[in-house]
Formats: C-alpha cells, structure tokens, sequence
C-alpha cells in the first residue's frame, strides 16, 4: 500500500511596507511626477493642510509635474482644479479631468465617457442609489452628490458613520447591478465603466504630454491612504502610503512600496521632501 506523505502549504505573506526614509537616492532621482490621492492623504477634515499645500508648491517650483486623482465630484474638485499649483486634476475616479486655462482662469473638463453614456449612466445611477437607501439601513448620500457627473458615492466616514457590515452590503448590491465599487477613507464610490484611478492617471498624461505612462513607471510615484489607491498601488513603481494607511492596512491586498513616519498632509509633505533632497 502507497504511503503520502501530507505536505502542508503555507500562504505567501503580504510583503511588508518600508519606512519612506529607506527608499534610495537614486531612485528619487530619476522622479518626474507626482500622482496624488486627496482626501486624507493632502487634507485632514476636507481642508487641504498647509504643509500639504506648501509642498505642492514646492513640488511644482521644483519642475515636477504634479496631478491629484480622487474620488471626489467634479463640482467639489473645479475650485481646488483653479487655485492648487497642479497640472490637472482627476475626478471621480478616472471619469474627468480638470484643466486650468491660465489664460482665461476657466476650468476645462474632459471626461473618458460620451455625453449619450453619461447621461444613460446617470438615470441608472440614480435608480440603484435609490435602491440602496431604501434597502440597506443606515446608508446616506454623501453630502457632495449634487457636484457628481459619473458616478454615485454614499457616505461611510466624513459626516456619518456607516458600520463594515452595511458597507459589505452596499458593495454586493452595487456589484449585483454590474457597477464598479470602491472604498474611499471617506465614501463609497460606484459607476458604470471600467475606468479607475490607474485608467485615469493613464489617459491624463497621455492627453497632457502624449506620453505613456507604463513606459516611464520609473519616473514617477503615487501617494495615497486607503482601499480604493490599491489599483495604483499594484501598478506603480514607486508608491507611498501616508501613515493613516495602517487603518486599512489589513483590507489591503496590493500595498505601497514605502509608508510615511507622518499621516495625511504631513506625511504628504515628507514625500514631497524626500523628492526635493534627491534635486539638490
């Protein structure tokens, strides 16, 4: 009679973050760009901080490219599009892009979707957003929903709580109707389409420069804090996550190469200073 002998295979642990001062010099070198997460990774409460502030500056004056890419609704994004010292903004994950003409001081949009999808997709939208709040107790708009355009976001953690259970139950639902959903630090986002933060910062460079973005992965980094950063997380070479990352650290499945020592726009700020110390 054969014998076996019972093998037991153990999982492959998650590779664990560096500490943002262990990234090398060399490699800061060669960085050209910055793509940036907003909420809770440049603002604390829904303001940008000031060291987040002066280091987008500083970025900027550095010769850096420089383009946040967030959830957020392009009605909340226009103001910040206009007055941040950014070369575009990406809203509502990946769906639009905000341009400021200096010229004419007027934002232009561009969005990844016609205007026959947009509005098809906008009726639907707000057919399963009614779905959710009358099925799933608990649940709220966000109170940035009338500034949407092309996607629905319910809130979890700016002004209402919402428990990880009823999220859990928010996602099936949204997913049981063929929309893509993600978890901000703050929101619940769906849409239809395949679009996301990745496809986003893709298309805005592509439109920017004419460049691709997968063949200078070495030339440019993402910062960000929570679930729906993952996506870039995978595909970027160099990514970080500020230290308020850690809440969402076991939610995870693809994390940042780096973590910073400080949370939301400081830890921003120390990303930003280990860039400008490679320059000098």
């Amino acid at each position: 009679m054969a014998s076996y002998k019972i093998i037991q295979i153990k999982p492959i642990p998650k590779f664990k973050m560096k500490p943002l001062s262990s990234w090398p010099l060399a490699a800061r070198k060669k960085i050209a760009g910055v793509f940036t997460d907003i909420d809770d990774t440049l603002t604390s409460d829904g303001a940008i901080t000031p060291e987040a502030l002066k280091a987008l500056h500083d970025l900027k004056a550095a010769g850096l490219m420089v383009i946040p890419i967030t959830g957020r609704p392009v009605g909340w994004s226009m103001p910040f599009a206009s007055t941040w010292p950014v070369n575009a903004m990406v809203a509502e994950n990946g769906a639009v892009a905000l341009l400021h003409n200096t010229q004419n001081s007027q934002v232009n949009k561009i969005y990844q979707q016609d205007l026959t999808t947009r509005t098809r997709n906008y009726e639907e939208m707000q057919r399963i957003a009614k779905r959710v709040l009358q099925e799933i107790p608990g649940t709220v708009m966000a109170q940035d929903s009338n500034g949407r355009e092309t996607d629905i976001a319910f809130d979890h953690s700016e002004f209402h709580h919402l428990p990880h259970a009823q999220i859990q139950q928010v996602l099936n639902l949204l997913h049981e109707q063929g929309m893509t959903a993600t978890v901000s630090s703050i929101h619940i986002n769906a849409w239809f389409g395949d679009h996301n933060k990745w496809h986003g910062a893709k298309w805005i460079l592509q439109e920017l420069t004419g460049r691709d973005l997968n063949q200078e992965l070495d030339q440019w980094i993402y910062v960000g804090d929570s679930t729906n950063d993952q996506v870039m997380f995978e595909h970027f070479t160099h990514s970080v996550g500020v230290a308020n990352i850690r809440r969402f650290e076991n939610q995870l499945t693809h994390l940042p190469s780096y973590i910073a020592s400080q949370a939301r726009g400081a830890g921003f700020a120390e990303v930003a200073n280990a860039l400008l110390e490679a320059r000098r």
